[in-house]
């Protein structure tokens, strides 16, 4: 098993005939994910590389029967992209675009939240990856292995070294997913964890978090009430100045509200250990699971 991606999953890229777009659209299908088609206005007729291009998601999909998208073009195009590959009835659509505006991403939001069937993850994400199934995205999949542990982490820098950690330690994963970091994410903490918690294959959750907002706190709301496997936790910025933006739009802190140190205390009075470095997170998980 493995939550959102696997063998099951046909891929169509929007943005595939960008430098980008085509490098990690070859990679994603060089490790064996399904690449079924491209999109690309002005563009269709072409291919890449063998996969055919379309000028729409709606004639990509009719033509391939595409259920998943993988968003790389301009951050001023990618809402329209996304809302497109909705409409098309892709159920699951990775935004790994970077800077797309606020306000574009508020309207995806509630566009998205009033329909039914469709997921978003991102955007501004390394994509998602369960090992020897299928790489949505840009993870650097060879350092991952199969295994039982799931990866939900806002940071896509943070995800790889855990993650590392954890196969140098000698576990591998069911899924690692990769939320984003911006200030409008379109999947949680608590959706992710909730695919983890009924996935059979996963029996430990680590939840990579940093500095801002609240989602981390809500998580260990709902760790405690819904969650039956031992959950795992690393936050980025304990020495983060407050009022400074650290790396994401979203890990801002003001006052008190949003510290590493308010999120892992909030964390741990719910049960879930808080590792201070990623290093230590590996660790922690690693006692768990040899246990």
């Amino acid at each position: 098993m493995s939550v959102l991606v696997g063998k099951d999953t046909r891929l169509c890229v929007s943005g595939i005939t960008g430098r980008e777009g085509t490098f990690h659209a070859l990679n994603n299908r060089n490790y064996g994910t399904n690449v079924v088609a491209g999109v690309t206005p002005g563009k269709g007729g072409q291919d890449v590389e063998g996969i055919p291009v379309f000028d729409t998601f709606h004639a990509a999909v009719a033509d391939s029967g595409a259920n998943t998208a993988m968003i790389f073009v301009p951050p001023r195009f990618a809402a329209d992209s996304i809302l497109e590959a909705q409409d098309a009835g892709i159920e699951l659509i990775i935004a790994i675009t970077e800077g797309i505006p606020a306000h574009d991403e508020l309207r995806v939001f509630n566009h998205l939240s009033h329909q039914s069937g469709v997921r978003l993850i991102g955007p501004n994400c390394p994509g998602i990856l369960s090992p020897g199934k299928a790489n949505v995205g840009i993870i650097p999949a060879s350092f991952f292995k199969e295994g039982n542990v799931g990866v939900v982490s806002r940071s896509g820098t943070l995800t790889y070294q855990i993650g590392n950690e954890l196969a140098r330690a000698g576990f591998g994963n069911s899924s690692i997913v990769g939320i984003g970091g911006d200030p409008v994410p379109g999947s949680s903490f608590i959706d992710i964890i909730a695919l983890f918690e009924a996935d059979p294959e996963t029996e430990l959750i680590v939840m990579s978090g940093e500095i801002g907002g609240s989602a981390e706190e809500e998580a260990a709301e709902y760790i405690a009430a819904n969650v039956t496997k031992p959950v795992v936790a690393y936050i980025a910025g304990f020495t983060a100045p407050p009022g400074k933006t650290m790396g994401h739009a979203g890990a801002i802190v003001s006052g008190t509200a949003g510290t590493a140190v308010a999120k892992a205390e909030a964390l741990e009075a719910k049960g879930v250990r808080v590792g201070r470095t990623p290093t230590e997170t590996a660790e922690i998980a690693a006692q768990i699971l040899s246990a």
